[in-house]
C-alpha cells in the first residue's frame, strides 16, 4: 500500500496513479517504484481512500473464470 502525506485530490477529480518515477502533482500521483508490478497478462489496480474505502477499481487481461 502507498499513502500520499498532504495529497488530497478534490472531490470528483481526476487523477493518475504512476508506478514509475516523478514528481507528485495536483493530478498526478508517483509511487517511485524501480522494478516492475503489473503481470503483463491480467491484474487489477485498485484506489482506496485514507479510510480504505474502494474509489475505483480497474481491472485488464483474463481473470479466474475467463472474466475481463
Amino acid at each position: 500500500m502507498v499513502r500520499w502525506a498532504g495529497a488530497y485530490p478534490h472531490v470528483r477529480a481526476t487523477v493518475r496513479i504512476h508506478t514509475g518515477l516523478g514528481r507528485d502533482t495536483r493530478t498526478d500521483f508517483y509511487q517511485d517504484r524501480r522494478h516492475y508490478v503489473w503481470n503483463n497478462d491480467s491484474d487489477t489496480a485498485t484506489l482506496r481512500n485514507d479510510r480504505d474505502r474502494l474509489i475505483d477499481r480497474e481491472s485488464w487481461g483474463c481473470h479466474r473464470g475467463g472474466r475481463h
